[in-house]
């Protein structure tokens, strides 16, 4: 027995040792944690900038109000007291300071007045630790693409939650010793480790020209009675994103109040068909290729016959003998379903994925949708990949088309759109990690596409997109939307692509309309903004303008105004005048003309008149034509 005995005094007293010895900072470290208590403290979020250092999103300090319910010692009177400070219900606070919780959150965000009457009130166990709150010094600029944080300081939409970690900092504490009670000890350890500020991020987004934009997009979403409008401008050389424009938009001081579809940044999340849009890209393949050339012929009898469907051209007589430059002017889809056919399904698939096309493109944005374009197979019929030619059966993101628009612009040099220009810390500053430009397309080959682009824009039915002194190139676009699993006879998708001056451009843009009302038609209602916008954006960049005048032997006429009239009545007065006319839409009543009336123009130039829509009429044949997606 006193051999046992010994050896298990043995056995404690090593125990003893391991604890004592080899333990002693983990106990002492658990003592330590059992006495103090804790409140975290946030950390001051950084701020979100403009290019040029224009503050967009900031914030300020605050504070934040807690309870330490084993300290409060009248709890009905304090939460009575409470409860006229924090305009709170009475009942909600008791509820708090009857917890057997260490620490309770009473109110966050509160003003410095609330702050100091809750410090000047003496209430045992309540107190209040700084805290932040986001501030607009400049209201809801790009609302759709900043975001909003909520209540905890945590980034929920858009690039606040994006960058969430790196805007978020790291967050600090107050320290104070504690009885087993959970009370507070007088001569007890105290301390307060302050917050660590997050990073800032420097956005490519241009201020001056988001409003330019914002102003845009919501006169001609209200005047055309769309559902939606978009404006993106972005730099063609960089892929940096200047403005992101959407109507109907939304207040960021008070998010909560508009419906969720307000807040999406539709350039980034949403998909559509582009319609006519897409034929700057056919046509870069089809040069790339070699299954055309800029002294290629056409001749357009109005229709094309794919695999027992009929595509149809929207003037139903057809244009007849044409140049590939008329070709992009007249936006002639039998061609450029041909353009598909003679690419084939597998090489066009191939290029049109070089364009990014069917995939994300890597933009600094959460959500980013990729499109829908089908890989060949048996199953895909050969009049999907026609209408691919003109812009219906495939569906992009407004960033991916205009990035394809960009690489166009760029000699061929395709540069993901990215929203962040610079991130910015105590350390320094580095860019973000963004995809590398890389070449699609020859250079030579991009210079003819802008040059046919130019020609749709002075020669075509984006003449209204005009600019005097900067060369606009791009390209109108009017498609159909799926309804009910088959395109709709009604609901239209107006758009207009381009950049802007063509031999040097400094600014790319997409304007986008969904379901406008009336004149749908992208020449008439989408090419007068793209020329405000252009004009307004590059006068603020310091573009020099060209010299407009010109020596002309060339008589000048005024474009008279045939608005209203028949058809065949405005057909007559025009050519008696001397002008070739061509007429777009199967109505019989005339709501828009390409030049405007009055302009000044060549005696004998093409004037584009535009008819309505019937409402039983039929649109080119993809009416007839099943959805490429499923129903």
């Amino acid at each position: 027995m006193l051999l046992v005995l010994i050896a298990a005094a043995g056995l404690l007293a090593l125990r003893l040792a391991y604890l004592q010895l080899w333990q002693n900072e983990f106990f002492q470290a658990k003592a330590l944690e059992q006495r103090l208590q804790r409140i975290p403290i946030e950390g001051l979020r950084g701020g979100i900038y403009d290019r040029n250092g224009v503050p967009l999103a900031v914030s300020v300090s605050a504070h934040t109000a807690y309870a330490i319910p084993a300290e409060v010692l009248d709890k009905e009177g304090t939460a009575r007291k409470l409860a006229s400070i924090l305009n709170l219900d009475e009942g909600f606070i008791l509820q708090r300071l009857q917890k057997h919780s260490a620490v309770e959150w009473l109110k966050k965000k509160i003003t410095d007045q609330e702050a100091r009457a809750i410090i000047a009130a003496g209430l045992p166990g309540i107190g209040v630790v700084p805290s932040s709150t986001r501030v607009y010094p400049f209201g809801s600029v790009a609302p759709q693409v900043l975001g909003f944080v909520g209540i905890d300081n945590q980034g929920l939409e858009g690039l606040e939650l994006y960058y969430d970690e790196f805007l978020r900092g790291t967050p600090g504490q107050t320290v104070f010793e504690r009885d087993a009670q959970g009370r507070a000890l007088e001569d007890g350890v105290r301390g307060y480790l302050p917050g660590k500020k997050g990073g800032d991020l420097i956005l490519t987004i241009d201020i001056f020209i988001q409003r330019i934009a914002e102003e845009e997009v919501r006169r001609a979403t209200l005047e055309t009675g769309s559902r939606l409008g978009l404006i993106l401008v972005s730099d063609p050389k960089t892929g940096e994103i200047l403005a992101t424009a959407i109507y109907p938009t939304f207040d960021l001081e008070n998010f909560a109040a508009y419906p969720a579809a307000n807040r999406r940044n539709i350039a980034v999340t949403d998909t559509y068909e582009p319609g006519s849009t897409f034929k700057a890209v056919t046509a870069a393949l089809a040069l790339q290729e070699g299954v055309t050339t800029l002294h290629s012929g056409f001749f357009d009898p109005g229709y094309i016959r794919v695999s027992g469907w009929t595509v149809r051209c929207w003037n139903r007589g057809g244009h007849g003998p044409q140049s590939f430059v008329e070709t992009m002017q007249n936006s002639c889809n039998p061609y450029y379903a041909k353009l598909a056919l003679d690419l084939g399904p597998e090489r066009f698939h191939q290029g049109l994925l070089r364009f990014n096309l069917g995939q994300k493109t890597g933009v600094d944005f959460p959500g980013e949708m990729g499109g829908v374009l089908k890989a060949p197979s048996p199953s895909v019929p050969l009049v999907t990949w026609a209408n691919i030619g003109f812009g219906q059966g495939l569906t992009v993101t407004p960033v991916q088309l205009l990035a394809c628009f960009g690489a166009i612009a760029n000699k061929g040099i395709y540069t993901p759109l990215r929203y962040v220009k610079e991130m910015v810390t105590e350390e320094g500053s580095f860019p973000p990690d963004v995809p590398e430009p890389r070449q699609i397309i020859s250079s030579e080959v991009a210079e003819t596409t802008a040059y046919v682009l130019r020609m749709a824009v002075e020669r075509g039915s984006g003449k209204r997109a005009e600019v005097p002194g900067y060369d606009v190139a791009g390209k109108t676009g009017t498609a159909q939307l799926v309804e009910n699993g088959r395109y709709s006879h009604s609901k239209m998708v107006t758009s207009f692509a381009g950049f802007a001056p063509k031999d040097d451009p400094k600014m790319a843009a997409l304007l986008v309309l969904w379901e406008p009302q009336g004149a749908f038609y992208g020449g008439i209602i989408a090419s007068p903004v793209f020329a405000r916008l252009a004009e307004r954006v590059l006068t603020y960049m310091g573009v020099e303008r060209k010299p407009t005048a010109r020596a002309s032997t060339v008589r000048q006429v005024s474009v008279p105004d045939v608005g209203g009239m028949e058809a065949a009545e405005a057909q007559g007065v025009l050519q008696r005048q001397g002008f070739r006319v061509e007429v777009v839409g199967p109505g019989t009543r005339i709501i828009g003309q390409v030049p405007a009336p009055g302009a000044q123009i060549d005696a004998g130039s093409l004037i584009y008149i535009y008819t309505e829509i019937p409402p039983d009429a039929e649109l080119e044949t993809l009416a007839d034509q099943p959805n490429p997606y499923g129903a």
